[in-house]
């Protein structure tokens, strides 16, 4: 199983370099000991209150574009402390990727107040993507009622006027979809590896995909 490492230390101080290296030589032995095989290796010298971390940012997008199944960290402040500590946490989660500490000698022990607010981070979000996407196919529903017929705007469809069918890799987007990034992620993730396309055109390639599935 695939994971990384994540070491932090508070200041630049080049006595702190020391802990870093300490810190990933311990984690090193500690993922190996759990059967995970460690990618990469991102370190940060920032406080934990601040999220724009970039060693942080580059694991989170490193987690969601490689299927990474674990994070090693010394103690669970090495994340992040304050509400920034479970927004990181959250998105992990959402990622199913779990945290290992030293501090535990396995999976992150959180309190019961902190798996609580993961919970109902989760809840909300589950029903924010519901509500948004019901809009999407109420409006949908009635411009089609309307006369409008999504099928023939395309070139492809009997309109010679129409616009081409966008190139998307449908593969891509159900892999990352089922990893449970939103649709608007996938699409950013998209952009980034040179796919210009929105998050409407995510969704209704995914939700063909679905549908040629059930037929």
């Amino acid at each position: 199983m695939k994971a990384v490492i994540y070491c932090r230390v508070s200041t630049e101080k080049e006595t702190q370099e020391t802990s870093l290296t300490r810190q990933q030589e311990e984690l090193m032995e500690f993922a190996q000991t759990q059967g995970y095989e460690v990618r990469e290796v991102f370190t940060d010298q920032h406080s934990g209150y601040d999220i724009q971390r970039d060693g942080l940012l580059d694991l989170l997008s490193y987690v969601k574009d490689f299927d990474i199944k674990a994070v090693f960290v010394q103690d669970e402040t090495r994340i992040g402390r304050g509400n920034g500590r479970m927004a990181v946490l959250h998105l992990l989660q959402k990622t199913n990727t779990s945290v290992y500490t030293l501090q535990d000698k396995g999976i992150l022990n959180l309190n019961e107040m902190d798996s609580m607010l993961l919970e109902i981070l989760a809840l909300v979000e589950e029903y924010q993507r519901k509500l948004h996407n019901a809009k999407i196919k109420r409006g949908m529903k009635r411009a089609v009622s309307q006369g409008f017929r999504p099928e023939k705007n395309l070139k492809g469809k009997g309109n010679p006027e129409g616009r081409e069918r966008i190139d998307a890799p449908v593969e891509e987007i159900v892999r990352l979809r089922k990893a449970g990034l939103t649709y608007e992620e996938i699409a950013s993730t998209l952009k980034g590896l040179g796919f210009e396309i929105s998050k409407a055109t995510v969704h209704r390639r995914y939700i063909e995909f679905i549908e040629d599935k059930e037929v």
